[in-house]
């Protein structure tokens, strides 16, 4: 008996793997499934990975000396008399072969390890800030699609209902209590109904091509969940507004900034340099050998150092300019985002208590009025295209909630890495 349990439990499992593994048969498509998808499948992180990988491959040779240079040469040929270009016949004549390596000073080479430290960072930091905005577009492309796939789902309901209004309709005219061009109106509903339904078939089409830029063929599948709702408290978006993403960048940006100042500043001491050569001297002639020591001189600082320090500073300057004028224009979209998203909560609050109900209601008074020989069918008619429109405005609402919620919560909520 366990033997025979064991194999059924076996060919279930088997049967289970063998289905999630059949195209077309795998799980519906979560939200936090897209989003995973997409940090795993987006180019665009693979190359902000690889940007990582370069700065940080930069901050070595920063601070590293130059590469010494070898020296060649003959010093004091002769180009005249017997001697002409005899590199044995004078003594003074050497062939020369030596090492020279430059020598920028301390402050300069520190410089250079900030600036590229500084590098560093805003490398990483573009890594959150595009994994971030990757997230955001996912989640905005699984809600338009979600959108999509809630308002086809609707039409479907709207055939059943006209379908079951074309049966009144017929049955009133067989019972000749309505007119012979009634029935013509559910027909005309219908191929309304449709037109509809086609422009909503395309646009679930682009929203699905969108959803698929970011994960691939994933995005055929049929999503799975409601709207989502990130719970973030107002006076936590506000606290954080200046750690929107397009603000993260400014502290590397700024600390770069600062070092290329301070590189620009170190140009006022001098760096130097030394060389040994060996010199060779033919026709028995000893050889010799020169030890050299090379200094700069910055004698015209203000014809060249001051406006090299000049121009980095204005351009540390310029940044920080930058980062307020952003932090205004973050600030404006925040309180415009918020007053949105209260908006929308009272207004999908207003459908779903008072309007959607009075819709409904209109339609079945209408209804009744129209068996009982009250009403006429062009009301009918009319009062189920204002509740198409209501039940579709329902959709329209919950998407742009959860769009500007969306925003708000990857813009201003703790999503950083």
């Amino acid at each position: 008996m366990n033997y025979q349990i064991l194999r059924v439990r076996s060919f279930a499992a088997v049967l289970a793997a063998g289905l999630l593994a059949v195209p077309g048969m795998s799980a519906a498509l979560t939200l936090e499934e897209a989003i995973r998808l997409a940090e795993r499948e987006a180019p665009s992180l693979a190359a902000r990975t690889a940007n990582l990988q370069a700065a940080q491959s930069s901050v070595t040779p920063a601070g590293e000396l130059p590469d010494p240079k070898l020296r060649l040469g003959v010093q004091n040929l002769p180009i005249e008399g017997d001697s002409r270009l005899r590199l044995g016949a004078e003594r003074m004549t050497m062939q020369k072969i030596g090492v020279m390596q430059e020598v920028p000073n301390r402050a300069k080479r520190r410089a250079r390890v900030e600036a590229a430290e500084a590098s560093v960072r805003l490398a990483r930091v573009q890594q959150t800030v595009e994994r971030l905005k990757v997230r955001q577009l996912t989640a905005e492309a699984w809600i338009a699609t979600l959108a999509a796939e809630q308002k086809l789902t609707i039409f479907d309901q709207l055939y059943t209902e006209n379908r079951v209004l074309t049966q009144a309709v017929k049955a009133k005219i067989a019972g000749a209590r309505g007119l012979s061009s009634d029935s013509v109106l559910p027909k005309q509903e219908a191929a309304l109904l449709a037109e509809q339904e086609d422009a909503l078939a395309r646009n679930e089409t682009v929203a699905r091509a969108e959803l698929q830029r970011w994960i691939g063929e994933a995005a055929t599948e049929p999503l799975e969940g409601s709207w989502p709702v990130w719970r973030d408290d107002f006076d936590h978006y506000r606290h954080n507004l200046h750690r929107h993403p397009d603000l993260l960048a400014f502290d590397p940006m700024s600390a770069r900034a600062e070092a290329k100042v301070n590189e620009a500043i170190s140009d006022k001491t001098p760096d130097w340099g030394w060389g040994v050569d060996y010199q060779r001297r033919g026709g028995g002639f000893g050889d010799m050998v020169s030890v050299s020591v090379s200094f700069d001189l910055p004698v015209f600082a203000g014809s060249r150092q001051d406006p090299k320090i000049a121009a980095e500073r204005a351009r540390l300057a310029e940044l920080e300019a930058e980062r307020q004028a952003m932090l205004l224009m973050h600030n404006q979209e925040l309180a415009a985002d918020l007053a949105e998203l209260q908006r929308l909560e009272r207004a999908l609050a207003r459908v779903d208590e008072t309007l959607l109900p009075l819709a409904e209601e209109k339609v079945r008074l209408a209804m009744a009025d129209y068996r009982s020989g009250n009403g006429e069918l062009t009301f009918v008619i009319a009062a189920r295209q204002e509740l198409v429109e209501i039940r579709l405005r329902r959709v329209d609402l919950a998407r742009d909630r959860s769009l500007t919620n969306a925003r708000l919560h990857f813009a201003f909520g703790d999503t950083q890495p």
